[in-house]
């Protein structure tokens, strides 16, 4: 199988997914998109591309028999990009978050069904070696049921641009990547969420640039998210902070450092605090990490004629928790997902 990519939007993450493609022995960039096409020429220069540019991607698709799309364009694009892209009868893989909006991601998914082509979702906060030692802790019941998950995220980012003026920056733009760490992590699904958004002082996003989330999920449990944007110093991890914990012990990870846990010691089961043993998670996974690692696995299930991992039919589930915590902050009330 041959992939002749178009790549629409030419800044930002963009790079990366051109650096990838590159390297693929059945992968062709057969042309560059973007609205504003000296950053196209710019793109095809700098990596030393000898393709097309255009601004408009149905023109492109004529002109170039493209049967993947890259969409690296901004969030308020995504609809577009993805539905003229899989009409016209090519997949596509793009950046996070899915859309601007739970209705558009809705239609996405609908259109991704109609025609039987796949959207892929940039989640690279998947695929990393401790994130999947972190899972098989779960995964191996050493701690028992999990009873809840808790994420902590604070940075701050200056990034300048469209995010500086977004409504929600953190929630639609940032936490997507945790809300869709936590399904992963627990394999658990969200029930209902409520969300209290705010901008605390200092801030220079112009949006609500902190949140405290409180998820219900599938299995019972119950996932916090406390997150700030706009947090100068003591920042955590771009991956968060994390602590689980279990029916029969608990488990930490700081974003950085391989994750740990405890377990109650079955021969000493009684007293007031009850002796533990140390709990290591699997650290055998192999795959890339981050970025390379998702693209891999995106690949991959076009080729093996396969859903995705962030298929647009699962990331939904991670889009419906973003768009769910704007409606419960918005609201005041506990919103069903």
């Amino acid at each position: 199988m041959t992939h002749r990519i178009i790549v629409a939007g030419c800044g930002g993450m963009a790079n990366t997914w051109v650096d990838y493609a590159l390297q693929r022995e059945n992968a062709e960039i057969v042309g560059l998109v973007d609205i504003f096409e000296d950053s196209a020429k710019a793109m095809a220069e700098r990596k030393g591309l000898n393709v097309p540019t255009f601004t408009d991607l149905s023109t492109a698709l004529a002109a170039t028999g493209a049967n993947l799309v890259f969409d690296v364009t901004i969030p308020a694009s995504h609809k577009l990009i993805a539905t003229t892209a899989m009409k016209a009868g090519c997949n596509v893989f793009g950046e996070k978050p899915m859309a601007e909006s739970f209705a558009d991601a809705q239609e996405i998914v609908e259109v991704s069904q109609a025609t039987g082509k796949r959207y892929s979702v940039m989640q690279n906060r998947r695929y990393l070696k401790q994130i999947r030692a972190f899972r098989s802790i779960v995964e191996s019941e050493a701690i028992g049921t999990v009873g809840s998950i808790h994420a902590d995220f604070f940075l701050g980012a200056h990034f300048g641009g469209f995010r500086d003026a977004m409504d929600n920056p953190l929630i639609i733009d940032m936490a997507i990547h945790t809300f869709d760490q936590a399904r992963f992590i627990t394999g658990a699904d969200p029930v209902s969420v409520y969300c209290h958004e705010y901008n605390p002082p200092g801030s220079w996003y112009a949006g609500n640039a902190s949140a405290i989330c409180i998820f219900e999920m599938s299995d019972g449990s119950v996932f916090s998210y406390n997150g700030s944007w706009c947090a100068d110093g003591l920042n955590t991890s771009w991956e968060s902070e994390w602590r689980l914990t279990g029916s029969s012990g608990g488990a930490k990870w700081d974003g950085h450092a391989m994750p740990y846990g405890e377990k109650l010691n079955p021969e000493k089961a009684e007293g007031f605090t009850r002796e533990m043993l140390p709990v290591e998670g699997d650290q055998g996974w192999e795959g890339r990490e981050g970025h390379w690692g998702c693209l891999d696995e995106m690949f991959a299930a076009l080729e093996e004629g396969r859903p995705a991992e962030t298929d647009c039919l699962d990331n939904i589930k991670s889009v419906a928790m973003v768009f769910g915590a704007v409606e419960s902050a918005r609201t005041g009330q506990k919103v069903m997902l």
